[in-house]
């Protein structure tokens, strides 16, 4: 296309997002205004993509991070001819295609799903990084993303990783159009301010006026000429661009245009310009890893004399799944030597990504990994993936696999104190939409369901203990997800016990100390924390009538809770007793942490046994 043509192009893009938000009622037309030049160039020369075929090993990657102007995606969409008009009027409409901010489980073309802003350029890192170590097809990634959301750390966390990892195959195509929600943005049209910031971390910048169309085709050729940089294109927009009652105007952000036929009249009216888009790099071969026999590490049971940490059975069982499965990849958040991930860089550090310190772009780069078809596993302390839970989120609205492992659980890890303890975690990610939670209790559970979390979908979340534990299972037990383990029974069980990971060894000592007190309990290990085992309990509740769970957690959201959701369909709920972490722990040992706590065996023992006299009382 010439000069004219691609103006005219971004003037349609402009009326297609002006109707698309008249027709829902609602939506961010102003945003995606003052970027409709930015689209225009990228779609019509630069922008290498099947529509037809969205899984194209050479396709190039576009996320557009600033979610809320899907309404300029879906104009782009239709200009390419992937939908028509009559769909693109769907617009936020109940069982469109075309949702308010653009989702991957709804459309083939969308890498991820954005809206949560801060989150595009972590996440296309990520998908860069399969690129560039990985998939060696030769594609580019381009993220459009507003001004505004530059303010967010978790974009920095990744401009910082991009430069480390020298992405040149990545740009950043910034639409600085000066207005936020509520008013301007930190650095309004300060483009040198924003250059300052992204040349400080290493990157390549290109300052233009992101309406002039030759300047923004200029700076897409130089940033794709960019060798060992990534490339941040700082483009001066305005929002509403085009319409006089709407451009660089305050108090219009997400509101669709007052009077849309006007609007449509000052652009020029509506245009039916089809794009031919540029067809997909060269499809090479993707990036083959030989993948072998998968042979789990095991152990026999009541051995070592001291037992293994599940830590170290997870990352030994990562590495022996990785020569297993040539699709498996690790990343960690520079704690590879305490997760026990370093197994896994140690044999394959072709398919090892550090992150360092930055578990945003952590859980991120796992998701861009994913949406390249890669099956990735991130790991850091459980306490720390607090920080990254906005991406866990949004990866299960974006329908991304990925797990997640997460050490260093629970007050059992004795004296680092409440800050390296993950109290929290069961809960955060017992909420995530289609989310697994597994807490294993020795090294033949923790291999096994590693093994198990790679065949799942959605967010699979590992929790693994930082202390040794006693091995319990035979190597060759079988552990379904969903399932549990009970591990002492008898027809003369007054009392159940269900405990998971450190708790299932304070659970099993607690029995034996009942039992010469005359109180049979029967003890599950409750591994599966979500989807839980409803059937087992449900039949230890009739059996035994009594039921106690601990937890080295928190009492909200975590095993006790997952307990309770087995008897949500009317059942009769147990005499129950629930034993969590309910103070704030300090520094000690393991031992002193789990009994200050009241989760060791004797509490066990304890409420257990005051569980049962309650129960006889007439």
């Amino acid at each position: 296309m010439n000069t004219g043509e691609l103006v005219e192009l971004a003037q349609q893009l402009r009326v297609d997002s002006v109707r698309a938000a008249a027709a829902a009622g609602s939506g961010h037309p102003t945003s995606s205004m003052s970027a409709a030049d930015l689209m225009a160039v990228l779609l019509a020369h630069h922008l290498r993509y099947d529509f037809d075929r969205p899984a194209h090993p050479g396709n190039d990657r576009f996320v557009l991070s600033k979610g809320h102007a899907s309404p300029l995606l879906y104009s782009a969409y239709k200009a390419a001819g992937a939908i028509d008009d009559e769909e693109l009027l769907t617009f936020r409409g109940q069982g469109s295609r075309l949702e308010g901010h653009p989702t991957s489980q709804r459309l083939p073309w969308v890498e991820t799903a954005t809206g949560s802003l801060g989150q595009g350029l972590p996440v296309g890192v990520g998908i860069a990084l399969a690129g560039k170590r990985l998939d060696r097809t030769g594609y580019r990634v381009w993220v459009l993303t507003g001004d505004s959301e530059l303010a967010e750390g978790s974009v920095w966390e990744a401009v910082e990783h991009a430069a480390y990892e020298h992405l040149d195959n990545l740009t950043a195509i910034v639409d600085v159009n000066r207005l936020g929600q509520r008013g301007p943005t930190r650095h309004g049209h300060d483009l040198d301010a924003y250059a300052r910031r992204f040349q400080a971390h290493g990157w390549h910048t290109v300052e233009i006026d992101g309406h002039d169309v030759d300047a923004v085709d200029r700076a897409y050729g130089e940033a794709a000429s960019t060798k060992g940089q990534p490339t941040a294109i700082l483009a001066r927009t305005l929002k509403g661009k085009g319409v006089a009652d709407a451009e660089d105007r305050e108090g219009l952000h997400g509101k669709p245009l007052k009077n849309p036929e006007e609007a449509v009249a000052e652009l020029g009216g509506s245009r039916g310009i089809r794009v031919q888009v540029r067809e997909p790099h060269a499809a090479r071969m993707l990036h083959a890893v030989r993948a072998g026999h998968l042979e789990l590490p095991r152990w026999t049971k009541g051995e070592p004399e001291k037992g293994v940490a599940t830590r170290n059975a997870y990352g030994q069982a990562l590495a022996a799944l990785g020569t297993g499965r040539g699709d498996v990849v690790a990343l960690d958040g520079e704690v590879s030597d305490s997760t026990r991930a370093e197994f896994f860089a140690k044999e394959h550090p072709d398919r090892f990504f550090e992150c360092y310190i930055a578990e945003q772009q952590l859980v991120a780069a796992a998701v861009g990994l994913a949406a390249r078809g890669w099956v990735p596993y991130a790991s850091t302390f459980a306490a720390f993936l607090t920080r990254a839970y906005d991406f866990v989120r949004m990866a299960s609205v974006s329908g991304a696999g990925i797990n997640l492992a997460g050490s260093h659980a629970g007050v059992a890890i004795g004296q680092d104190g409440p800050s390296q303890m993950g109290l929290e975690d069961l809960a955060m990610m017992r909420a995530v939409h289609g989310s697994t939670v597994l807490y294993p209790c020795d090294a033949n559970q923790t291999a096994h369901l590693v093994a198990a979390m790679a065949g799942l979908d959605g967010i699979r979340y590992l929790r693994t203990s930082r202390g040794e534990t006693p091995v319990i299972y035979e190597p060759d037990e079988e552990f379904p997800v969903g399932g549990s383990k009970v591990l002492r029974s008898s027809d003369r069980d007054r009392l159940t016990l269900v405990a998971a990971g450190a708790t299932v060894h304070e659970a099993l000592s607690a029995a034996r100390a009942l039992d010469q007190e005359g109180i049979q309990a029967r003890v599950i290990d409750l591994y599966s924390v979500k989807p839980v085992d409803r059937l087992t309990l449900r039949k230890a509740a009739e059996d035994t009538g009594c039921l106690v769970t601990v937890e080295d957690h928190h009492p909200e959201g975590g095993l006790g809770d997952a307990v309770l959701d087995a008897f949500t369909d009317g059942r009769p709920v147990p005499r129950l007793a629930r034993l969590a972490v309910r103070t704030m722990p300090g520094s000690a040992s393991p031992a002193e942490q789990l009994h200050a706590a009241g989760i060791d065996a004797e509490s066990i023992a304890a409420a257990g046994r005051l569980l049962v006299e309650e129960a006889v009382v007439p």
